[in-house]
């Protein structure tokens, strides 16, 4: 079976491995196909092509888009079919993003001293992130500045969804990101669906997706069947991805690279679309 992984993070972003780093161990993995897929930006990119040419890895430009739907982020994946990620109007619109989550930042370091009597430094908050500010540089920053505890204990009690600290992404609505992602020529895949909380994934289905994340690190077994049968009904694509973050101590939500299996005819049928057969 080919390896492959279509949802991989880099110091772009809110990974802990450079492009480079992370392009290095999908081969040590054996991963043959590989999406770069940071926050909010496309930033990776360039340095994941680069250093792909050295082995046998074919690099899949993406991202990971942040949108809301009924008061809850919802993650879409976008897969570019051409170079079209280098669009100056969508940097743009990335731009505008970038600048709204330095914005958030910002507001959850407030609203952690404020209900938890956290006090970290923003500005070595902006300096943890690369192109683009998330949660786990907030993470980090609290665990460096001497707070006892896990990554995963801050995510579940200060900053994950719905936690006192916790602010929102962006407004960019979940259809209208479906929107952007075809207009600059990628195919939309709704992220990590096990995660959706006040949706069904039925209430995704108008918004014209071309597929669901279906095997994911976070799935139970009943989870991925449940996904993989629901994609099959739909006539959708089916991605997997580990959501590699890179931090393998301190990070349980996160696989490595590789980690997912995407059965061979599926993987044949998204590379087929992105022009890569």
């Amino acid at each position: 079976m080919l390896k492959s992984d279509f949802h991989v993070h880099t110091t772009s972003s809110d990974g802990v491995l450079s492009p480079t780093e992370v392009v290095r161990r999908a081969a040590k993995n054996g991963v043959k196909y590989l999406a770069i897929t940071d926050h909010d930006t496309v930033l990776g990119i360039e340095e994941a092509l680069k250093e792909a040419k050295k082995y046998s890895i074919t690099i899949i430009p993406g991202i990971e888009l942040s949108t809301n739907f009924k008061n809850e982020s919802i993650h879409v994946l976008g897969f570019f079919k051409d170079e079209s990620y280098k669009n100056p109007e969508l940097i743009e619109i990335l731009n505008e993003i970038k600048t709204r989550r330095i914005k958030r930042a910002k507001e959850m370091v407030k609203k952690l001293e404020e209900h938890f009597k956290i006090k970290i430094s923003f500005d070595n908050v902006l300096k943890r992130g690369k192109d683009v500010v998330a949660r786990p540089h907030i993470a980090k920053e609290i665990i460096d500045s001497g707070y006892d505890y896990s990554f995963d204990h801050i995510f579940d009690n200060f900053i994950g969804k719905d936690m006192p600290a916790y602010v929102p992404t962006n407004k960019l609505s979940t259809e209208d990101g479906v929107k952007l992602l075809h207009k600059f020529n990628a195919i939309a895949i709704l992220a990590h669906p096990v995660l959706i909380k006040n949706s069904n994934i039925e209430e995704f289905l108008p918004f014209e997706l071309d597929g669901i994340e279906a095997i994911y690190y976070q799935n139970k077994s009943e989870d991925e069947k449940y996904f993989l049968e629901f994609a099959k009904m739909h006539n959708l694509l089916i991605t997997a991805g580990s959501d590699c973050h890179g931090d393998f101590k301190n990070d349980a939500r996160h696989g490595d690279i590789g980690d997912m299996k995407l059965p061979e005819k599926d993987l044949e049928k998204i590379l087929n679309i992105l022009n890569l057969l």
